[in-house]
């Protein structure tokens, strides 16, 4: 099967799960003289003082450890990052087993600390989802999340191999190169990178920035895909853990395609809660009066849109497919997105207008909807998970694969269902089944799951803390909704704070009260 569609996406989001990009507004002309002269407001006048770590990684030439810096220059794109941000390239080999072989150039981005040199701890490297998010590209848009850590870290992200501009993978037809046709054209427009992309590769590249940044170890916040980057990480260089934090985690104990019945199965009760919710408190509720009759208007909705797509605005349609996508964005937004979605149904059932709706979905940064004409985010996402699974089944278990998702939700089984065919006819052999996470003698690790989670459902955060190994994982639970509880939940980010400031863990078992208290 050659044009497969992508798994859902596990990414980061606001409020809880969606993305909202940071809009810093400069009123003062000290403040808009600072950033054009590249200093970030409130940055300290103490001249800066790098860091020098005295670990490199092992195995690897002198040329691309101590013989290697980082320059950092001012960003020339994307536009968001102009202002405020460094950018720098570091080499890297393309396959860690032949080290003295082919090099690659890792795309970085730092925004630099503002507290004064005797009280910063390093960087803070940033993994914000996907698999085959920008770092590059997500730094300047979720700034505001982590802007009060400033005090105390460099904040860093990166594009990881195959996406952004690191060895970028090309699956499209068209000039660019970015759209997504299928395996076929994977193999044919980027075969001899396809091999090396998948997480343990990228893992390799954290530990020489690591280095090139100047600490001995690695401080790290990684969100949704994030948290299996930084837990393979943790398996592969324990001593070289610092402050590492894991929010909403992936299950590191399932296989691609557990991971899809226990996905679909997590959405369907975050949309069940959500009929509840619009039942009781929506004058209008477009789901009716629960969950049963919300599956039975939803499928009715699924038939006509399959018929006959509904206008979504200038050139574009809502069909079945993006109706489940659309509606599972709003839910990873927690009880925020509710009442949004609530309106966008009421319009679409209505008055046949997928406007609302799309556009919600848009400005979440759904799985595909996210993405720029030449952003290749889709094709990348595809490349890495298939990377890293090794799951090639035939045709006779997909087919009962895929009946099975189907089965697991009434509402969104359908369209999850194709993405059990996601890797069916791949070029090349996956890493492994499930992640190698157990990492004993790292420093202790926080993994943050919220129990409302509809994308990473809370049971992985579970296995993630005990698959890191006893001392290693602790784990914070947090009673929200949504895919993702950082800055969110007050009480997640003040424990993720601390930690992050002085490397002391909340107390075993804690529980932050949230939306589902």
């Amino acid at each position: 099967m050659s044009d497969a569609p992508p798994i859902r996406n596990r990414r980061p989001g606001l409020s809880v799960g969606a993305r909202i990009i940071a809009l810093v507004v400069l009123v003062a002309f000290g403040a808009v003289s600072a950033w054009f002269r590249h200093d970030a407001p409130g940055r300290s006048t103490e001249p800066r003082t790098e860091f020098t770590a005295t670990n490199p990684p092992t195995g690897l030439p002198t040329a691309l450890t101590t013989g290697q810096h980082l320059h950092w220059s001012r960003c020339t794109s994307p536009p968001t990052a102009r202002t405020g941000y460094d950018c720098a390239t570091m080499k890297a080999p393309l396959d860690y087993r032949k080290p003295d072989g082919r090099t690659i150039d890792v795309a970085l981005i730092r925004r630099k600390a503002t507290g004064p040199n005797s009280r910063r701890i390093g960087s803070l490297v940033l993994n914000f989802g996907g698999p085959g998010v920008s770092g590059v590209s997500g730094l300047p848009e979720f700034l505001n999340q982590y802007e009060p850590l400033l005090d105390r870290y460099d904040l860093v992200s990166f594009d990881p191999r195959g996406a952004g501009a690191t060895i970028p993978v090309r699956c499209g037809k068209t000039a660019d190169g970015t759209g997504y046709d299928g395996a076929d054209a994977c193999a044919k427009y980027s075969s001899a990178l396809l091999p090396y992309i998948g997480t343990s590769h990228t893992a390799r590249d954290l530990d020489l920035m690591r280095y090139l940044l100047g600490d001995e170890r690695l401080h790290y916040f990684g969100v949704s895909y994030g948290t299996a980057l930084g837990a393979v990480y943790a398996h592969l260089y324990p001593s070289h853990v610092g402050r590492l934090v894991l929010e909403a985690s992936v299950d590191p104990t399932e296989d691609l395609d557990e991971e899809q019945i226990s996905q679909v199965k997590a959405v369907q009760a975050a949309f069940d809660r959500f009929a509840v919710h619009c039942a009781a408190h929506v004058r209008h509720c477009p789901t009716g009066d629960g969950p049963e009759e919300a599956a039975r208007r939803m499928a009715r909705l699924t038939d006509r849109l399959a018929k006959k797509p509904a206008p979504a605005g200038p050139g574009k349609t809502l069909d079945a497919d993006d109706l489940a996508y659309a509606v599972s964005d709003h839910l990873d937004r927690g009880t925020d997105g509710w009442a949004p979605l609530a309106k966008a149904l009421n319009a679409l059932i209505d008055h046949n207008d997928g406007r609302p709706l799309s556009k919600g979905a848009d400005d979440i940064g759904s799985a595909d909807r996210a993405a720029t004409p030449h952003d290749n985010s889709r094709a990348a996402r595809t490349a890495i998970t298939c990377a890293d699974s090794s799951l090639r089944p035939g045709l006779e278990r997909l087919d009962r694969d895929q009946a099975r998702v189907k089965a697991a939700s009434p509402v969104f089984g359908a369209a999850w269902s194709t993405g059990v065919y996601l890797c069916y006819d791949w070029p090349f052999d996956g890493e492994r089944t499930t992640l190698q996470v157990n990492a004993g003698g790292a420093a202790p690790v926080l993994v943050v799951g919220g129990t409302g989670d509809p994308t990473t459902p809370y049971p992985g955060a579970r296995h993630m803390a005990h698959a890191l190994g006893v001392g290693v994982g602790v784990l914070l639970t947090a009673q929200e909704e949504g895919h993702g509880t950082y800055p969110q939940n007050r009480c997640v980010t003040e424990a993720v704070d601390h930690y992050l400031r002085t490397g002391r863990t909340p107390a075993p078992g804690k529980v932050c009260r949230g939306s589902m208290s």
